[in-house]
């Protein structure tokens, strides 16, 4: 019979870890991390084929040494938004690599909610071939919920061929806990779709706690990114849910999760970003800032490091990934300092992506010009009117918390500036409807001028904040008018913007660049007034999110999470 190529390959591997052949690479003298002991070993690490065939004492065709150096798994970012980083994956790619990450398991949910299947297909396209692992979760809530208004649905029927796709691991985060857990049909369909393929499902359900949790996590639901405090971690995690501790631009959980990584349960815990400006990533780093903080709060590094990279790897079936132990992937991360988590080298399959002063080159995938085009064709409304924002009297005001995207039922008042009560606007921008719902804003700290944006999650229609009806107007219409993106304003002038062509949500331009935009647009805003304590845009684009407590705003009017229900339609 003709040996297959697999064949050959575990053939010539088998030679390799026995020592009867030379390795294609071999760090010698490394301290390497045992995820399984955790504990830090010490040996030659042996690679062939892009796989790690032994660690102890071999000789290679290529040989590194180690001496000094730590070698770990590469980091693994367990749940991440690529669209929030505002840059198309290639250059996300291009920034994260130097701080260690191989991988990342992406739900394309930002781009999905504007353009449906073709927005999945369109990530799954841009990150076709990188030198970054790219796994998709299917996007379960799209919309997030009945109530919202995105540019597509996605029903089980919808997602169902994309399970076969070879990155993709299952159903991203179940944001409508409130239907998971009161059996609603659309809901168990995809529930069940990705149960029926051995997916496993992500979840999304803050605060969600006693009988409830127990039938969200019976229904499939196997991870928790929202726990903002210990004693809701602590409870998910003894239902058997994995936390994946988070820590991104406007929600960062790490500090309160601490304890988790101190206990037995930290083998069930996972860092992830969540959603990270790029202005994050160039200044503090990616997983291994996270790292980096927990070592610094006295967690033990083998523990930080594994939550980083095995404990991901685990959770999602990536059974090649995430260890420095025969079998695995050589994707691997070099750190000359543990402690501070100091990235010298990185390699994925075997192969060094980043050699201690930049990536390695690469070319970046190359999208369906079908999808390109569509991309770029998202905005559809008409132009907004200082008329649709007047109030007929006092209405809901939504209450910012620092360091938090939960927000606060503030009851209800008027415009008051120097109270710092802002009015607020989202208007629907897929289908032409018209719709634009008007609240309160507290917290913001805007003086003067106004900002808007087409990142709002999750249905990414247009909001805006301002101090005067005709400054929101005008910054609202000129995010259509640029077919996406961020901008600040005042007195009907532009004075910072980020254009975001790609779906009103992605820059095609690169991430440095991208970076200076938005800082100067950060600056622009914060001279207007908004507080700096927190992220302007970030910040704003989660007022629309109404699965999260306590009061939001969509274009159908003020919501009610705790109650489900709307306070004033539009």
């Amino acid at each position: 019979m003709a040996q297959t190529k697999e064949r050959e390959d575990l053939l010539r591997q088998i030679r390799v870890a026995r020592g009867d052949e030379p390795a294609d690479l071999v760090l010698k003298n490394a301290g390497y991390l045992d995820v399984f002991g955790c504990t830090f070993q010490k040996g030659d690490i042996a690679i062939a084929d892009g796989r790690i065939v032994g660690v102890g004492d071999y000789r290679g065709k290529e040989e590194w040494d180690m001496t000094g150096k730590t070698v770990c798994p590469g980091f693994i970012d367990a749940h991440i938004h690529l669209e929030s980083s505002l840059v198309l994956p290639s250059a996300f790619a291009e920034a994260v690599i130097p701080h260690g990450t191989t991988g990342v398991i992406t739900d394309p949910h930002e781009i999905a909610n504007v353009m449906g299947v073709d927005g999945i297909r369109y990530i799954l396209q841009a990150t076709e071939g990188l030198p970054l692992n790219v796994w998709v979760m299917l996007p379960s809530c799209v919309p997030a919920t009945p109530d919202d208004e995105s540019g597509a649905e996605l029903r089980a029927a919808d997602l169902e061929p994309l399970y076969d796709h070879p990155r993709v691991l299952g159903l991203a985060e179940m944001m409508n806990y409130v239907g998971a857990v009161a059996g609603d049909d659309a809901v168990l369909d995809k529930l069940l779709a990705a149960r029926s393929h051995g997916k496993r499902i992500d979840g999304h359900a803050p605060g969600l706690t006693g009988s409830d949790l127990n039938a969200y996590v019976l229904a499939g639901v196997t991870t928790d990114h929202e726990c903002g405090a210990e004693a809701e971690a602590f409870e998910k995690l003894r239902r058997g849910q994995m936390i994946l501790i988070r820590e991104g631009t406007a929600a960062r959980n790490l500090d309160p999760l601490m304890p988790l990584l101190r206990s037995p349960g930290a083998s069930r815990c996972a860092f992830c970003s969540d959603d990270k400006h790029p202005g994050d990533i160039v200044k503090s780093g990616h997983l291994d800032q996270l790292v980096r903080r927990a070592i610094e709060a006295g967690v033990r590094p083998e523990v930080a490091l594994s939550a980083a990279s095995f404990h991901a790897a685990q959770h999602f079936g990536l059974t090649r990934k995430g260890a420095v132990a025969p079998g695995y992937d050589a994707d691997l991360v070099v750190l000359s300092d543990v402690t501070e988590c100091t990235v010298e080298r990185v390699l994925l399959a075997g192969c060094e992506v980043y050699d201690g002063q930049s990536a390695v080159p690469f070319d970046p995938p190359v999208v369906d010009a079908a999808l390109e085009a569509r991309a770029r064709d998202t905005f559809h409304l008409p132009p907004l009117t200082a008329e649709r924002l007047k109030l007929n009297g006092p209405t809901g005001v939504i209450g910012l918390i620092g360091g938090n995207i939960v927000t606060e039922n503030r009851g209800k008042a008027l415009p008051d500036i120097p109270a710092d009560i802002l009015k607020a606007v989202v208007a629907e921008r897929h289908r032409n409807t018209g719709h634009v719902g008007v609240g309160l804003l507290h917290g913001y700290g805007l003086r003067e001028g106004a900002v808007a944006t087409s990142i709002a999650h999750d249905s990414h229609n247009i909001i805006g904040v301002g101090c005067s009806d005709e400054d929101i107007v005008f910054a609202v219409n000129r995010v259509a008018e640029n077919h996406g993106g961020i901008v600040v304003v005042r007195d009907g002038k532009v004075l910072a913007e980020v254009p975001l062509a790609i779906a009103g949500l992605i820059s095609e331009e690169p991430l440095t660049v991208v970076d200076t935009r938005l800082e100067h647009a950060k600056r622009a805003a914060f001279s207007l007034g908004v507080s700096t304590d927190i992220d302007p845009f970030m910040t704003l684009s989660f007022i629309s999110l109404i699965v999260i407590p306590s009061l939001r705003l969509n274009p159908r009017g003020l919501f009610d999470v705790d109650h489900w229900c709307y306070l004033e339609k539009e």
